[in-house]
């Protein structure tokens, strides 16, 4: 199983960014797919989280402003970033628990860097 992240980039403050992630290889049920973010010098923290059944949970920080969704038919998950701040500049990594034909596990992305500068 691979995940494969896109989507970010420079913008500036107030702009808008979508991330996304694509998982592949012999996948039998993706439940949580979530969005992680990790700055320099800070440990990697939950931005959003959402699971099979479509409930979503955001961390405080981006509430109103981030949307993560996800298309099951195309193993992908999304984040619809808004109003982005320069404090959002990190690295972005996808995360999916998925089934497989041992069990399930956690899978990584190789994370996708967004910098909010003007």
């Amino acid at each position: 199983v691979q995940l494969q992240a896109s989507g970010g980039g420079l913008v500036q403050p107030g702009g808008s960014l979508r991330l996304s992630c694509a998982a592949s290889g012999s996948i039998f049920r993706i439940n949580d797919m979530g969005w992680y973010r990790q700055a320099p010098g800070i440990e990697r923290e939950l931005v959003a989280v959402i699971t099979s059944g479509g409930s979503t949970n955001y961390a405080d920080s981006v509430k109103g402003r981030f949307t993560i969704s996800r298309d099951n038919a195309k193993n992908t998950v999304y984040l619809q970033m808004n109003s982005l701040k320069p404090e959002d500049t990190a690295v972005y990594y996808c995360k999916m628990n998925i089934w497989v034909v041992w069990g399930s596990n956690d899978y990584w992305g190789q994370g996708t860097q967004v910098t909010v500068s003007s």
